[in-house]
């Protein structure tokens, strides 16, 4: 790309890049040579059942012995022909991705397959991973007849929600590892990529015939001044991630607003239409159809899942299948469950959604991503924006284009790609090529870390005070110290530097602390609303200048993952800090 910032090296050795969108119902990936993207690869899956999409359901099955046996439409497929007493043995898994958001993630958590039955979260991740990457590297095979002989071969990308956590960042590259994708956690084979930059990436270089024609105006995300704003709204099955970019005049993004965002994708949707068959079907058909039959459901939920972004203003129609008929009919002639029922028409062995009530359905995520949109852009500082742009699986419904339009059409210019579904994969390729195209981020909150200082009483907590037992010295203990303020703008290639001394004279190692806040600041780690992030052991080993010896902290805050070395300036030892956001 053209422009004045250089091309990070990270990928100068790769043959390949391979960009996986590992998403919370639909997983896949796309790949290019590293000398650049200019032939992006595609897979299309399911065509052995009919279909031909651009992504597979994230779904994962282990058989009786917690083996892995089948991921995607093969999972399923495979789940639902089990009949349901081995059903019951087996570990099905679906949706998963949603318990790495909005909740504390740790290296030893669970995760609950449809059956009720556990497994390690680690390993339901890392083996859907492994599977990627095998399929990846054998399509790669297949198609250049080239053999990938070792992994410093590859550079792979892995896409997350901005608004995702250090700790489930972290947790990805953790299960990456297992998967074999990498041999170490600090390798610079894995690229963690935001979804929403993906979308930018992909789609400022797509022409006009590369958008929607229902929502497409004359305009397209190439530049066409010196700088464009474009407000990306990711919308995936799990979560929606909301952002600002610039589009510079070298082509490089920055990031102008935090992501924002939250857990109101498609799935609750799905979640919705569940609970209207709940109602429809009542005095317990429902539940007993969920425990005995939970294949043939699973099966039900995917077709709703590919009718509900294609609704027609003439509804959905939707098969009663074998088991649910079965039990229905047990209380009473199955027609009457849906006398009493509003926005829905039973006609032998088919019942039809009616578009009105399929919007209901859509209600809950379609009023937060307004009003969180509202809220960035109705900002001063946001007057500059002339886009919105719709990326992601749930962006392909035409009940959620056309509320977000009839919304957002008059003020700004509504796109939408023409494969929403694999915009994310493609421009996770385009980051991979060169990560260093994203020019600066904004810092989703204030970032520092716990510190010791000489005691004052006139600023200090007494209960703070502490006395070393050696010497005497007086210092105050859990002192924050900010490095970075909440919605600061922080290029990605700053690298910050801070010193430090020990606190007793003779110690051999230091600890840091790292901590977060949505406060502008503080002055304590222990305040209302500070959240330890992680920790890290730095080695001192030279004490022969006691308190005078320094340390010295190298932080780059501007990329996804969080990279720093520190350097014992006495004994010049230098050490990549990685701090483990899993074990607090």
């Amino acid at each position: 790309s053209p422009g004045s910032m250089p091309l990070c090296n990270m990928t100068s050795k790769s043959v390949f890049i391979i960009a996986i969108d590992f998403g919370t119902s639909f997983s896949g990936y796309c790949f290019s040579l590293a000398s650049g993207a200019d032939q992006i690869r595609q897979v299309y899956w399911g065509t052995e059942y009919g279909f031909k999409t651009s992504k597979t359901p994230t779904c994962i099955l282990f058989n009786q012995k917690q083996e892995f046996k089948k991921f995607g439409y093969d999972a399923i497929m495979k789940y639902k022909s089990l009949p349901s007493s081995e059903a019951d043995n087996w570990y099905f898994f679906q949706n998963f991705k949603m318990k790495l958001y909005n909740t504390k993630v740790t290296s030893d958590m669970g995760l609950k397959a449809s059956n009720g039955k556990m497994l390690p979260a680690l390993m339901v991740f890392s083996e859907s991973l492994r599977y990627l990457k095998e399929h990846a590297l054998n399509t790669i095979q297949e198609a250049s007849f080239q053999t990938v002989y070792s992994e410093e071969e590859v550079t792979w990308v892995i896409t997350v929600p901005a608004i995702w956590s250090a700790a489930a960042r972290q947790f990805m590259r953790w299960a990456a590892k297992e998967a074999g994708l990498i041999s170490d956690m600090i390798s610079e084979k894995l690229i963690i990529a935001l979804e929403s930059e993906a979308a930018s990436l992909w789609c400022k270089q797509l022409p006009q015939e590369g958008f929607m024609t229902a929502i497409r105006t004359s305009c397209t995300l190439k530049k066409t001044a010196k700088f464009i704003c474009v407000c990306v709204c990711v919308c995936l099955g799990g979560t929606i991630d909301i952002t600002v970019h610039e589009i510079q005049e070298n082509h490089y993004l920055k990031e102008l607003h935090k992501a924002s965002g939250g857990g109101w994708g498609g799935n609750r949707v799905d979640e919705n239409f569940i609970d209207f068959l709940r109602e429809i079907f009542d005095d317990g058909v429902w539940d007993e159809y969920e425990k005995k039959h939970p294949t043939e459901l699973q099966y039900m939920m995917y077709n709703f899942g590919l009718q509900k972004c294609s609704t027609s203003r003439e509804g959905v129609y939707i098969r009663c299948y074998y088991n649910l008929t079965k039990l229905a009919e047990l209380k009473k002639d199955i027609s009457h469950f849906f006398k009493k029922a509003n926005g829905v028409v039973w006609c032998d062995g088919v019942f039809m959604v009616t578009y009105e009530k399929m919007k209901t359905f859509f209600n809950y995520s379609i009023r937060n991503i307004i009003c969180t949109l509202r809220v960035i852009l109705d900002k001063p500082e946001m007057a500059k924006v002339q886009y919105i742009l719709l990326v992601g699986g749930f962006a392909s419904s035409i009940i959620l284009r056309d509320e977000i339009s009839q919304a957002f059409s008059e003020e700004y210019h509504i796109l939408c790609p023409l494969d929403a579904q694999a915009a994310i994969a493609k421009g996770a390729v385009l980051f991979g090529v060169n990560p260093c195209i994203v020019a600066s981020r904004v810092s989703a909150q204030t970032y520092g870390i716990a510190v010791n200082q000489d005691f004052d009483a006139a600023i200090h907590d007494c209960h703070k005070k502490r006395i070393s037992k050696k010497d005497g010295y007086i210092y105050c203990t859990d002192l924050f110290k900010k490095l970075v303020g909440i919605n600061e703008s922080v290029n990605i290639n700053e690298d910050a530097q801070y010193y430090f001394h020990p606190t007793e004279a003779d110690q051999t190692q230091a600890k840091f602390s790292f901590y977060c806040t949505e406060k502008q600041d503080a002055q304590y780690v222990d305040e209302e609303g500070m959240e330890c992030l992680g920790s890290c052991i730095v080695p001192m080993p030279d004490t022969k200048l006691g308190r005078k010896r320094q340390l010295k902290l190298d932080i780059k805050f501007g990329l996804t993952e969080f990279k720093a070395t520190c350097t014992d300036i006495t004994s010049k030892q230098k050490k990549t800090i990685t701090i483990n956001f899993l074990s607090v």
